[in-house]
């Protein structure tokens, strides 16, 4: 059943986002005056297809759904009647073709700005910036910040929850230089201090930016119930299930979770007895500990989540909310410094400053799908407008076959005063055909080790 749900809400979420990208290609291609023969959601064999309209565009559904396209008229896929040779996408003057290619990354852009509009809207919760432990010898201890501190703003920015925090932390990470913060301390005054950020750029990009800097979330004391059980997990592969209390790690009496995680976490790899409360009896389930890196340490995690309790979070909770244009003005600017964060990632994958192990599949991204909608429409909408983001940036990338490609070709067309020449075209197609198959192959390998090690 949780493989339905997954897969349902992975379906739904694809079909958007191909839809609306393709979406972008048909409109501008028929304000162009240019005939569209077919708008398809997938690639393969149809399953479903049915022809509409005055030009008689047929929509179609096909087997293979990663993808979809939009089939124009064009010469130099077919004969073309003279009566309509002026409807061809390939006699249209280049700035055209120009803005029918960018009109479906544009449209995936457009579509994340419409949903973290109805979200900001409607308001989303988070958790209070009040910090716990501050970790000694990291850049928040460094600067002065302590448990019970509330981070304010950062780099004159107010920041009302956590997300907040590490949104404008991330911002501020290409220059390197310490970011100044407003705080309010525990006795109510409020300090100004200055957060160290140098050399932080890389490790932050494939780990908790937060936990790097010394951060650490206050939360109420939390039993030690497991809600979840992360997939493929150590703990999965033991036999621990959600609901399951754990009384005790090697012998030693835990009184809440962070006991659990205070035991477990500072022995990477190394085997674990646990005390396991079910249905009124006890068991003893043993679970090795997966050694993960985090920053500079390596710590241990067996892949479980606590069972947390709304009423005990919620003073730590904050709804935050926009009026209509502020949310507008929201919505545009994480838009565009999500799209900029997603290139910076890119760009340090390529000079080999960021692991390639970031890259995700349609297995991850399947559940990743799954997890944010059990969690509500809230999380989904954000999850959709994510990889939204994503799918527009990529399919902006001068790589041949993607709409960036087609891009690149018009503006060498734009500069030299001539088509690019099949033969280029032609190459230019191998060499994106090779970029798109390793790229897959690193991401359903990143995939399958996920799956495999649970990381």
């Amino acid at each position: 059943m949780n493989f339905l749900y997954t897969l349902a809400a992975f379906a739904l979420a694809l079909g958007i986002l191909v839809v609306v990208h393709e979406f972008g290609h048909f409109l501008a291609a028929r304000l162009s005056g240019v005939k569209v023969l077919r708008f398809c959601v997938g690639f393969g064999k149809p399953l479903w297809k049915r022809a509409w309209g005055a030009d008689r565009t047929e929509w179609a559904i096909a087997a293979f759904p990663l993808g979809g396209y939009v089939k124009m008229l064009d010469e130099r896929e077919g004969e073309v009647a003279a009566s309509e040779r002026h409807r061809a996408f390939n006699r249209q003057p280049v700035h055209t073709r120009f803005l029918i290619v960018v009109a479906g990354p544009t449209a995936n852009l457009v579509l994340a700005v419409l949903l973290y509009f109805v979200l900001f809207v409607h308001g989303v919760p988070g958790l209070k910036p009040v910090l716990g432990p501050v970790l000694p010898g990291t850049a928040a201890a460094r600067a002065g910040l302590a448990a019970g501190d509330t981070i304010e703003s950062v780099a004159g920015h107010p920041v009302p929850s956590w997300s907040a925090v590490r949104w404008q932390l991330l911002k501020q990470l290409e220059g390197g230089k310490p970011v100044a913060l407003s705080v309010k301390k525990g006795n109510g005054g409020v300090a100004h201090l200055r957060l160290g950020l140098a050399g932080l750029g890389n490790q932050a990009m494939s780990g908790d930016l937060l936990t790097l800097l010394g951060l650490s979330v206050v939360v109420p004391s939390i039993p030690a119930k497991i809600g979840a059980v992360l997939p493929a997990s150590p703990a999965a592969r033991a036999g621990l299930e959600a609901g399951d209390t754990i009384l005790a790690v090697n012998g030693h009496r835990v009184a809440n979770w962070d006991d659990v995680v205070g035991r477990i976490s500072v022995r990477p790899g190394q085997r674990f007895v646990l005390a396991i409360g079910r249905a009124g009896a006890v068991r003893r389930i043993v679970v090795v500990a997966q050694a993960v890196r985090v920053g500079t340490r390596t710590i241990g995690r067996i892949g479980v989540a606590p069972d947390v309790s709304p009423a005990a979070m919620a003073p730590y909770m904050v709804t935050i909310r926009y009026a209509p244009w502020e949310a507008l003005e929201s919505a545009v600017a994480r838009t565009w410094n999500t799209s900029r964060l997603t290139l910076t990632m890119l760009g340090e994958m390529v000079v080999g400053k960021a692991s390639w192990h970031n890259i995700s599949g349609p297995i991850t991204i399947a559940d990743l799908a799954g997890q944010s909608a059990k969690s509500g429409w809230l999380s989904y909408f954000e999850f959709i407008a994510l990889v939204s983001i994503s799918l527009g940036v990529l399919n902006l990338l001068p790589v041949p076959l993607l709409d960036g490609g087609h891009l690149m070709y018009y503006i060498v067309e734009l500069i030299k005063g001539s088509p690019v020449s099949e033969r280029a075209m032609e190459i230019g197609q191998r060499v994106g055909m090779a970029l798109l198959i390793t790229l897959m192959t690193f991401a359903f390998y990143n995939d399958i080790q996920r799956l495999l090690t649970g990381q």
